[in-house]
């Protein structure tokens, strides 16, 4: 079986005068429907590589595939294709925009992308707030919402457009216990029902745990890679 993200030989260094060297000769594997964690110190170079597998950086040499379509050598184009049909993102602050309802909030990669929702692109974005338990919410500002309520959102928003890969950036680390709770188990609902890969980085061990497989990198090397 073909994997469904591969990463091989990865370099990235930062600056041009003055080097900083991230990542080192870093290979990687992952397949459709894995449940990831990325753990290690901060500055190890974990959200380096989450950048590039998400498209948002390029390695400095190395190649980076995305169900077999190599992304590193893409124009900035064909990169945002990428992402708009491959990849949703969450984050450790929700980035929800104030003024908007719920429901425009988690609309917000299809006013991007296309103008405009489609009624089609609407009823997708309730069906999602509904499954991550916000259906009553969809008409509130996001002001009104708890911090576990935001997260839910993005969520929601990282999700719409059947996206395969779910890269999640300390996802639960502004939250209180509980909240992180909730909002991890709503990834691992999805994961197992839609089969969508997710990548969560987290300084939690506890979530790190929970997850199918931890990738350890220290000093911008991949040191353990396993199974849960």
């Amino acid at each position: 079986m073909d994997s469904l993200i591969k990463i091989e030989s990865v370099n990235k260094i930062y600056g041009e005068k003055i080097k900083t060297q991230v990542l080192f000769d870093i290979d990687l594997l992952i397949n459709e429907g894995e449940f990831c964690s990325i753990i290690g110190p901060s500055g190890s170079g974990k959200s380096s590589l989450l950048n590039i597998i998400g498209a948002l950086q390029r390695p400095t040499n190395g190649s980076v595939y995305i169900e077999n379509n190599r992304i590193d050598q893409m124009n900035d184009k064909s990169l945002t294709e990428i992402r708009k049909n491959y990849i949703g993102f969450i984050y450790q602050n929700s980035n929800l925009f104030p003024d908007f309802s719920v429901l425009e909030n988690v609309l917000i990669p299809f006013y991007i992308s296309n103008g405009s929702p489609s009624k089609k692109n609407i009823e997708e974005a309730k069906n999602m707030l509904e499954k991550v338990g916000l259906k009553e919410r969809i008409n509130n500002k996001s002001t009104d919402l708890s911090g576990g309520q935001k997260q839910r959102v993005s969520i929601a928003r990282a999700l719409v457009g059947d996206k395969k890969i779910i890269l999640a950036d300390e996802p639960t680390g502004a939250l209180d216990s509980n909240s992180g709770k909730e909002v991890f188990q709503i990834m691992k609902d999805m994961n197992r029902e839609k089969n969508i890969t997710f990548i969560i980085i987290t300084h939690d061990d506890s979530i790190a745990k929970q997850t199918n497989r931890i990738i350890s990198i220290f000093d911008g090397k991949i040191t353990k890679d396993e199974k849960n």
